[in-house]
């Protein structure tokens, strides 16, 4: 029975979407570090390096993970808008954790980018899923 329900969660989209968020992340993170590396402040490295994730993922998500291969403009359009929605809505939360975290629990800026990631992950999924990619 576990194997039945393990098989089913772990399929082809869901785990290339694990593939690509990780390399997502390690885009965001990527960006965040070199900002913060370079005297750039956190909250502002946190946005610059979203920014950057998101132009990433919306790109893989798009072609790899949820197989959407309509380049019509009106589709391209409405998915770009949609991704953009949602990767701001976590985008907010990820601040707004972020700075709950730093600022008012005195946590170490890494290891709280590190928790804020795994929360962000789990709920662009959710996002895509549901709002931006899902089939006709």
């Amino acid at each position: 029975m576990f194997r039945k329900i393990w098989d089913k969660i772990m399929n082809r989209e869901v785990v290339s979407y694990l593939i690509f968020g990780v390399l997502t992340t390690l885009v965001n993170w990527i960006a965040y570090w070199s900002m913060v590396r370079a005297g750039i402040d956190y909250r502002t490295a946190t946005a610059a390096a979203w920014v950057v994730s998101v132009l990433f993922a919306f790109v893989v998500n798009k072609i790899f993970v949820f197989q959407s291969y309509d380049l019509h403009l009106r589709v391209v359009k409405k998915e770009i808008v949609s991704f953009t929605a949602c990767r701001a809505a976590s985008g907010v939360m990820e601040l707004v954790l972020m700075v709950i975290m730093v600022s008012w629990l005195n946590m170490d800026e890494y290891v709280s980018k590190v928790l804020v990631s795994v929360f962000v992950v789990i709920a662009n999924y959710g996002f895509s899923k549901v709002f931006i990619f899902r089939k006709r």
